[in-house]
């Protein structure tokens, strides 16, 4: 039995086709502040980076960081 703890940063983003487009960052900074995520979410925006069927991304949507921990019962 194992415990195991995961952090990402996951950033969401409006595409100009209406949908959500979202990018998971693994193991962020543990200091990471609001502003650096904006300005990183700004500068995927202003650099057009990315390619998706979703469209290209026009807008911040949300950006959290998620934290969980597994409790492996079982693992043969």
């Amino acid at each position: 039995m194992a415990i195991t703890n995961n952090k990402v940063l996951r950033l969401t983003f409006l595409t100009n086709l209406g949908k959500t487009l979202t990018i998971i960052i693994p193991n962020p900074k543990p200091d990471l502040t609001k502003t650096e995520v904006e300005n990183v979410m700004d500068t995927v925006i202003a650099k057009n980076i990315f390619m998706s069927s979703s469209g290209e991304i026009v807008a911040k949507r949300d950006a959290r960081v998620i934290d969980t921990t597994t409790n492996d019962l079982y693992d043969p």
